[in-house]
């Protein structure tokens, strides 16, 4: 009798297991795979690459015309031994990713800025996304020179900008979770 129960029961563990293995092999995030800070003279930029894929229930409601909100967030901050980490820089920008139905054509808007780049496939427009332009984080007067600051990134989805009942099915569905790991380095200030 009680080995009909054990066998039983490590059959349903194995079972939940197998149940639970593809799950977390198709729950895919962002990946940072390139992430630098550059001085030049307008002041600090970030260097980023992402990769990511879009899932099909994205690419379904990006298709009627519903627009995607791409978040990248940076934080500078600088140790101290006596209290805690001074934070001298935190930067945000959302990159929108939009579907014109009528033109059948892809734009990518970076913060509201009025220059838009249309593409007629998709590739071409997540391209854009996956490797954004050199952005100035902060002008070069926010650091101080010599000074070692760690540099916290993150990149993903926001879900914050999405409309209501779209929001509900979102925040339960593991298709809609597209965010990356913290990515934490180092940098000098120059």
């Amino acid at each position: 009798m009680t080995r009909r129960v054990f066998r039983l029961l490590i059959a349903q563990f194995l079972l939940i297991l197998a149940c639970l293995l593809p799950q977390v092999a198709r729950a895919d995030g962002v990946e940072i795979r390139r992430a630098s800070i550059e001085a030049s003279e307008e002041g600090y930029r970030l260097n980023a690459r992402y990769g990511f894929e879009l899932s099909s229930d994205m690419e379904d409601t990006l298709q009627h015309g519903v627009s995607l909100y791409f978040t990248t967030e940076v934080e500078f901050t600088r140790p101290r031994w006596y209290w805690f980490d001074e934070k001298a820089i935190v930067a945000r920008q959302t990159i929108v990713l939009g579907y014109n139905v009528l033109t059948r054509k892809y734009s990518v808007n970076v913060n509201g800025s009025l220059k838009q780049n249309y593409s007629s496939s998709l590739e071409d427009a997540l391209l854009s996304i996956r490797n954004p332009n050199r952005w100035v984080v902060a002008p070069r007067t926010a650091l101080k020179v010599g000074e070692n600051y760690n540099v916290k990134l993150s990149m993903g989805l926001d879900t914050n900008y999405i409309s209501k009942p779209l929001k509900v099915s979102a925040l339960n569905n593991s298709e809609w979770r597209l965010t990356s790991d913290k990515k934490i380095f180092q940098y000098k200030a120059e």
